[in-house]
């Protein structure tokens, strides 16, 4: 097997390619595909018989133009509206939940969210009876801000 990869070392390249991009998959930084990207220029280079020490060359040199040109380009593409993108309690704003504990009038209570259970209030201060829908206005800390969703 060994003997097959010395004499086939482009598709050596071709696998580590391959790995990288299955490996950029699970984590998404846009950072390995610049690997990939270096480790097809070294496969090509080695289908057109350049030696082991050239195609590590190229495979280093066209890694970090990758990483200097290519990854920055597509992550502008990619997260062009990363601005408007919300994430962690922020995401949960405008959702809408249930009542799992009474919201007092004035005070506190109880809402399900995503299966999360969350303190809460009510925006304009009035009771919520359990059960009922409610949307997430906004947010204190880990205190939820809801209101009774017209139906």
């Amino acid at each position: 097997m060994i003997e097959f990869f010395t004499q086939n070392i482009w598709l050596l390249w071709f696998f580590v390619s391959l790995i990288c991009l299955i490996v950029e998959m699970a984590f998404g930084d846009l950072f390995l595909i610049c690997f990939a990207i270096g480790a097809l220029a070294a496969s090509l280079m080695s289908a057109f018989g350049v030696d082991t020490i050239g195609q590590i060359i190229m495979f280093t040199i066209v890694s970090l133009l990758s990483i200097l040109l290519v990854r920055p380009s597509m992550m502008k593409y990619l997260h062009r509206k990363e601005n408007q993108r919300l994430s962690n309690v922020e995401a949960i704003i405008g959702r809408m939940g249930e009542v799992t504990q009474h919201i007092d009038k004035n005070g506190y209570g109880r809402v399900k969210l995503d299966g999360d259970d969350w303190k809460a209030c009510s925006e304009d201060g009035n009771a919520i009876e359990k059960g009922e829908k409610v949307i997430i206005v906004a947010h204190e800390s880990i205190i939820l801000t809801v209101r009774k969703k017209n139906l």
